[in-house]
């Protein structure tokens, strides 16, 4: 029963959670909070945090970690997957659609039009990200109007960085981390 659970929950989470990650996290904390008692509000905490900092989707990354948490390995690949089959389903509908529609004028005309809301849900996802970021904590060395001037002092270098000599971003990452991190211990 507590598989079924974790099935039907994260398959739920995976349905409904468009906008990419963060935009998941009500659904998720309202499964594994509220509906499901499976982690307090200081373990969502955590998991928030790991599943931001770790490789792959958000919602993966939490659906494996709740799993594990509540039924071990198997519970980690039942949660997994319940989170994952809608996507795999849905995105094998849209290609099969793509792939047989592709040159009609229809599909061609609703693909322009779909281009500016991808491009309006990245933006609102780095407008919430970037308010987050650059909230200064209480206490912060170098603030103004409480913004975290560290924070856009990194964020303007690797961004400058990024656009004009572009380099390997994985690299950009590492010296903003290593910057920051010198930042924040130091001053």
């Amino acid at each position: 029963m507590l598989y079924l659970q974790l099935f039907w929950s994260f398959f739920q989470i995976g349905l409904f959670s468009f906008g990419g990650g963060y935009a998941a996290m009500p659904l998720i904390e309202q499964q594994v909070i509220e509906l499901h008692p499976w982690l307090t509000t200081g373990e969502f905490t955590d998991l928030v945090t790991i599943s931001g900092m770790t490789p792959g989707p958000i919602a993966i990354n939490a659906a494996t970690f709740v799993g594990i948490r509540i039924g071990g390995i198997p519970g980690a690949l039942v949660a997994s997957f319940g989170c994952v089959l809608p996507s795999v389903c849905v995105v094998s509908l849209l290609a099969f659609f793509y792939f047989r529609y592709r040159e009609q004028r229809l599909m061609q005309a609703g693909l322009a039009g779909l281009r500016p809301a991808v491009v309006a849900l990245i933006a609102s996802a780095g407008v919430t990200v970037g308010q987050t970021a650059f909230t200064a904590e209480e206490g912060a060395f170098f603030t103004m109007f409480g913004i975290d001037g560290i924070a856009v002092v990194v964020f303007l270098l690797a961004f400058l960085l990024l656009r004009w000599k572009k380099p390997n971003p994985v690299l950009v990452m590492l010296g903003a981390g290593a910057l920051g991190g010198a930042a924040y211990l130091f001053l």
